[in-house]
């Protein structure tokens, strides 16, 4: 029985230089108890499509075709399309019910998450309040906040990312829908956390009985939670069918260049032995770019808090030339290192030497010189970049602060050729970055960290919010241009497989700690500590079979801790 049916779906947005199609004769068929993945990078349409099937489109859409949404007892069925106000509202929450990708922003901050969850049920009519507040603590105890009676008069911000995702998840099956649309529900997630949110969304499916659309461009997540899938490209679909057979022998060229471009463990073996055999002899010996010892960082309590210990006796070294991928899930101290390092956070105890200079004690007018010679690439460069200014600009921008150029316009050669560099056509300057794809404006990130030629680049999380295909080719110019240049390389992660195809050295770390540190091939070929084992088991691989093993293997190490 078929809880969801579209049938020859258009959609197109009415812009100022006239119509965009942005779903073109898509048709699907999403049966009970399935999970239905669709897969396609950014702008190719599966977001949209998911939407329609809430009627959850701007007034500038154009929507022909049907979207027949069943009921979860398969007594009545509506197509969703030509459905407005108080018909929809109806449908929504009961028939479907969504999943947002960002859990931060979909919750209320200024209401309690037990009222959020009752809201959906107090807007159907179906429950007092006493009774809805009751509901509420049973929902929020079947997704796994421990001490849900407590925690139902708690706010969002009081919740971790993990379990934000656990109530948006929780608000979706409270009124016990027949479909659930997730939308890249895993996403900003750590590799742990998003293997405990994969676990429920597969009980949402077992234990609720809801079909779940999954929208996703991670192929891991598809490997682990699919029964189909269905790839989109530029607003079409170019291929559907079954998830093993997918992986196995896809049929259409862009699914098999989807699936290439994903970073499998043990890639990075051979780069890390080319990357060291074109390095100047010596090098191993040369004196670190950054060389920490028992380094220490406290963050100070507020308002009778206890201080936080953040980095707790953390030594490593760097040396110049190499790449250190630094891994850790959120609040092991990734980016506070990163940070330290930069000058962006004070050292609390040991030593950090960077280029030279002590950081312990540093004073921001000895250190301002050294600050040129470090260069940064952020985890969003839609927040990084002053949306006001060019991509010009803003590239020419450390240039222009440490007086290499006058203004941004004495900088525009230097500028055309970083933006060549990084592949990218030097007319793109001359646009703001909305005007840019994601991928793009990493791209353009990246020219900026490489402006004034450091010796040392700090990337923190640069490639997590990317589309594998889009990932694919800035890690790609990322080892290029490392390769090129020579530059020494913090490169901060939580996705494994990208750090083995980048780094020379992989350093863990874990609440603060430092817990192992070695080659790509010891680390991950040969994990010894249990957190470097779970974290490689909570890694979902593009094979079903290979992750149906490691998802037995994860739940045996959870069992023993």
């Amino acid at each position: 029985m078929s809880v969801v049916d579209i049938k020859d779906l258009q959609v197109s947005f009415a812009t100022d230089a006239g119509s965009v199609a942005a779903v073109k004769d898509v048709s699907l068929q999403v049966q009970a108890g399935e999970v239905l993945a669709i897969v396609g990078e950014s702008g190719s349409g599966k977001t949209v499509t998911a939407r329609s099937i809430l009627g959850l489109l701007p007034e500038t859409a154009r929507v022909r075709g049907a979207v027949v949404l069943g009921t979860k007892d398969g007594t009545g069925e509506h197509d969703v399309v030509p459905l407005r106000g108080a018909q929809l509202r109806e449908v929504r929450g009961q028939d479907a019910a969504m999943v947002f990708q960002e859990p931060s922003t979909s919750l209320n901050p200024v209401y309690t998450v037990g009222w959020q969850i009752a809201e959906g049920l107090r807007a159907h009519g179906k429950l007092s309040k006493k009774e809805a507040r009751v509901k509420a603590i049973d929902v929020l105890r079947r997704v796994g906040i421990p001490d849900p009676e407590e925690r139902v008069d708690h706010y969002p911000h009081q919740f971790s990312g993990g379990q934000k995702q656990r109530i948006v998840i929780a608000q979706a099956l409270v009124l016990d829908p027949g479909v659930i649309i997730a939308d890249e529900p895993t996403t900003a997630l750590d590799v742990t956390v998003q293997a405990e949110i994969l676990d429920l969304l597969r009980r949402c499916r077992d234990e609720f009985g809801a079909a779940i659309v999954l929208i996703t461009h991670n192929m891991g997540v598809v490997a682990d939670l699919a029964d189909r899938v269905a790839v989109m490209y530029q607003g079409r679909i170019v291929e559907q069918a079954d998830v093993r057979t997918l992986f196995s022998a896809p049929r259409d060229p862009y699914t098999q260049q989807l699936l290439a471009a994903v970073p499998r463990l043990g890639q990075g073996v051979e780069r890390t032995r080319e990357r060291a055999a074109g390095r100047t002899p010596g090098w191993e010996t040369a004196t670190p770019v950054v060389e920490a010892r028992d380094l220490r960082i406290v963050y100070p309590g507020r308002l009778r808090q206890p201080d936080f210990v953040a980095v707790d006796g953390v030594s490593f070294a760097i040396r110049p030339g190499e790449v250190l991928g630094l891994v850790g899930e959120s609040g092991s101290g990734k980016t506070t290192i990163g940070r330290a390092i930069a000058g962006l956070t004070k050292v609390g105890g040991g030593s950090l030497q960077v280029l030279g200079t002590e950081m312990n004690g540093m004073k921001e007018r000895a250190f301002r010189p050294v600050r040129e010679r470090i260069g940064f690439v952020f985890q969003d460069p839609a927040s990084s970049f002053n949306p006001l200014l060019t991509i010009a600009e803003a590239v020419a921008e450390p240039l222009v602060v440490h007086k290499r150029a006058k203004d941004p316009a004495a900088a525009r050669a230097r500028v055309d050729e970083l933006l060549e560099a990084v592949q990218l056509p030097k007319a793109f300057g001359d646009r703001y970055p909305h005007e840019l794809s994601g991928g793009q404006r990493q791209r353009a990130s990246l020219a900026r960290g490489l402006a004034l030629e450091p010796e040392l680049l700090i990337a923190d999380e640069p490639t997590s919010a990317l589309d594998v295909s889009v990932q694919a080719r800035v890690l790609e110019l990322f080892d290029e241009l490392q390769r090129e240049l020579g530059f020494a390389a913090l490169f901060i992660s939580h996705d494994l497989a990208v750090v083995d195809l980048l780094a020379d050295r992989i350093a863990v770390l874990y609440r603060g700690r430092l817990v192992e540190e070695g080659t790509g091939a010891e680390v991950l070929g040969a994990p010894k500590h249990p957190y470097t084992q779970r974290l490689l088991a909570s890694l979902p691989v593009p094979d079903p079979d290979e992750q149906a093993t490691r998802r037995t293997q994860l739940q045996s190490l959870r069992a023993t801790e």
